[in-house]
């Protein structure tokens, strides 16, 4: 599902002192610049927006508590709870500053210039696409959700895909834009689902998460992970179709598949037991071990650790002089690695996603993401 700035019915209402009106209008003003962030300020941020205006418009909460398992209801009534007694005068000026703020930080970033001998790609939200010395880079940019993917992020990845393998770039990198690579699967793309909607959710899912797998497995190009900190899930399990991937120190690797009650994705139950052994495989796979950057590397995930410290300009040093080499020798040498296995790979990918529907389904799956959030929410 999408994510979207917190949309709020506009109102009217009756003030007499001219000061009033004055802070009614920013009030209304501040409404209506929300729905045109284009960022998504995270739910953190979506929650104070939400009980801001609750408090500015109806007073202190004044609703039953939601039960345990209503997580999206039961957040939304805890974040306007929270604001006690805070008059409505002050709900309408603090909810007022906090729209300032966001679009004054969404202005800045936007106001950043890409350098001139730097081409980038647009039509993008949720990832940056940029070309240089014959490299497209492909950024996941929602760092402040720990570039977690949502629904629009893996399609806008499968179309920078696809134009990276028809464009003048020799090689296509993936990395992450702030401390994380990417935290996987945004976990809010299974919450607010309607019981009577999960069987659509859970097809849907799996019809775009073969698409995005066959985006890796069929891409023409030298494709490298820059892999810049934490990796979670999916960003982790396409590493192994990655032809190259180097990580900083600080990096980490993990899939909770099992946690979450659910399998293994991104051809990893082929692909990890060859690229390290079953036993390995089987602890990432099956019980959620977390491999540091130098477990990754001894294990055939990682191709080489750098220190974080230098990590940038020894890494972008070397991609560029790979990506000086003849462009159409490095992709004929790597269909050539690729072909005897494609077709295998598709195989895999098709299996992992229809079981992985069977465990979005489940109550064991319904379960443990329940479980994940309650722990969150006592963090």
């Amino acid at each position: 599902r999408q994510a979207q700035a917190v949309c709020i019915p506009s109102i009217h209402l009756h003030v007499t002192a001219a000061t009033m009106q004055v802070s009614q209008k920013d009030f209304e003003k501040a409404q209506e610049e929300v729905k045109l962030l284009k960022r998504d300020p995270g739910n953190e941020t979506k929650l104070k927006l939400y009980a801001l205006f609750k408090q500015a418009t109806e007073g202190p909460c004044n609703s039953p508590k939601p039960g345990m398992l209503d997580f999206v209801k039961k957040a939304k009534w805890d974040a306007w709870n929270s604001l006690g007694n805070l008059s409505q005068d002050n709900a309408r000026q603090k909810y007022t500053e906090l729209v300032s703020s966001l679009v004054s930080a969404e202005s800045a970033s936007q106001k950043k210039d890409v350098p001139p001998e730097e081409s980038r790609h647009n039509g993008y939200e949720t990832i940056l696409v940029t070309t240089k010395n014959n490299i497209t880079k492909i950024m996941f940019n929602r760092p402040d959700r720990k570039n977690a993917i949502n629904h629009k992020m893996y399609r806008e990845i499968i179309k920078a895909l696809e134009e990276a393998g028809k464009d003048d770039s020799t090689i296509a990198v993936l990395t992450g834009n702030g401390d994380y690579y990417s935290s996987g699967n945004d976990l809010s793309n299974f919450t607010s689902i309607q019981p009577s909607e999960m069987e659509k959710m859970a097809k849907d899912g799996a019809v775009l998460l073969k698409e995005f797998v066959d985006h890796f497995i069929d891409f023409p190009k030298p494709l490298i992970a820059v892999v810049n900190g934490p990796a979670i899930g999916i960003c982790v399990t396409v590493l192994g179709l990655c032809d190259i991937v180097y990580a900083s120190d600080r990096a980490t690797f993990h899939s909770p598949f099992s946690q979450l009650g659910q399998s293994p994705e991104g051809c990893s139950s082929y692909l990890f037991p060859k690229i390290m052994g079953l036993a390995k495989a089987n602890e990432v796979l099956l019980f959620n071990k977390k491999l540091t950057a130098a477990e990754a590397c001894a294990q055939g995930l990682v191709t080489e650790v750098f220190p974080d410290r230098t990590f940038q300009k020894e890494v972008w040093a070397r991609l560029e002089a790979y990506a000086s080499l003849p462009k159409n020798s490095l992709a004929v040498s790597k269909q050539l690695l690729r072909s005897m296995e494609k077709e295998k790979l598709r195989e895999v990918n098709s299996k992992e996603c229809e079981v992985l529907k069977e465990r979005w389904l489940s109550d064991e799956c319904v379960n443990a993401i329940a479980s994940f959030f309650q722990k969150k929410s006592k963090l």
